[in-house]
């Protein structure tokens, strides 16, 4: 038995409340309801992983992550941690649409592996720096209420606003206008969450521009299939368009890029894993598209393995990981210190247990 050799894998319920209520375009939400996978070596280094359902964007819920979990334990124990990308193509060929199952995995087989091998998680991804800064999300709110949110989120010394829309244009721009009032100096970036159609996406641009308002970013303005749509934004507007739920695997980036529908692709690595992440932004680096990185409802643990991705591999332009802003808890520590009003994450050492 080598010393990376898994001897325990642990699968558990991860509930953590969230301040309030988050609400996009796709659902509300108001808590975590998130599975823990925890990974122990014959060395004795642990590992931990987060499974992150949500089930408008990943068809998943708690109960069906926690069922496949559970089913993987027996493929793990026994096996060589080092083999990681071998295992989780043996979660993906067993369990195809169970994404955050596997990216959990992965987190947890790769948290082990670098506290065995004795380095952060970034470096062994490439060291290609050593923070990260992060955007804050306003989510669909009242024009008043996104008011107060926005002097909260300045006066943190955050210099990026993603701001939820799709539902009303005429309300989202409501919204923005009174978020651009209390915050004029912010950077603002737009999410649809599939919400708008390409007329409405391209109209409340347009509108915005009259208000002398230029987000740097319009996120998914349209259904995730509609890659048609996503093209036409692209093709007549000048703000950069990105994708996301339309980028769920290496096949969709291939065709949006091939097709010219976007500019920048959002990778969440509950989407599509570690392992094919790794390989959707070689591809976005080699056609000159730009990266983002964001996530679902995760805590300090799912976060710092995309902060981590991110400092390893380098050249992301737009960053979201602000969800352990928005929850009521923290279980863990390590995996970053926060600074400059939370927006910086200094890179640590791999998370724990709080």
């Amino acid at each position: 038995m080598v010393r990376t050799t898994i001897t325990a894998v642990k699968v558990e319920p991860l509930n953590i409340p969230l301040r309030e209520t988050f609400t996009i375009t796709t659902g509300s939400v108001s808590e975590a309801r998130n599975v823990l996978i925890t990974i122990e070596l014959a060395d004795g280094s642990i590992g931990y992983g987060e499974c992150s359902p949500f089930a408008p964007s990943t068809g998943e819920t708690q109960e069906t992550a926690l069922a496949a979990a559970r089913t993987c334990v027996p493929w793990l124990e026994g096996q060589d941690a080092s083999r990681w990308r071998p295992l989780s193509k043996l979660i993906k060929h067993n369990y195809y649409h169970q994404n955050t199952v596997r990216t959990g995995i992965e987190m947890a087989l790769l948290d082990a592996l670098t506290h065995s091998y004795g380095m952060p998680l970034y470096v062994f991804l490439g060291n290609a720096g050593t923070t990260v800064e992060t955007d804050m999300s306003i989510p669909l709110a009242s024009p008043e209420h996104s008011y107060e949110l926005a002097q909260q989120i300045a006066a943190r010394g955050i210099k990026y606003i993603k701001i939820k829309v799709g539902v009303d244009m005429q309300e989202d721009i409501a919204r923005i206008e009174a978020i651009h009032r209390a915050a004029p100096t912010l950077a603002l970036t737009l999410d649809a969450n599939q919400g708008y159609t390409p007329d409405e996406a391209l109209s409340c641009l347009r509108q915005l521009e009259e208000r002398q308002i230029y987000p740097i970013l319009l996120e998914q303005p349209v259904y995730k299939d509609d890659f048609e749509g996503l093209r036409f934004v692209t093709q007549h507007t000048s703000v950069p368009v990105a994708a996301d739920e339309s980028a769920a695997s290496l096949a969709d980036v291939e065709r949006l890029i091939a097709m010219k529908a976007v500019n920048v692709v959002n990778i969440k690595l509950m989407k599509c894993g570690i392992v094919e992440a790794l390989d959707i932004a070689a591809l976005c680096r080699a056609t000159s598209t730009q990266l983002m990185i964001g996530s679902m409802i995760e805590s300090r643990l799912g976060t710092s393995a995309s902060a981590h991705f991110v400092a390893g591999l380098g050249g992301f332009r737009f960053i979201d990981l602000d969800v352990p802003l928005l929850l009521a808890e923290d279980p863990f520590t390590g995996g970053y210190v926060e600074q400059q009003g939370a927006s910086m994450m200094s890179l640590t050492s791999n998370q724990d247990w709080a």
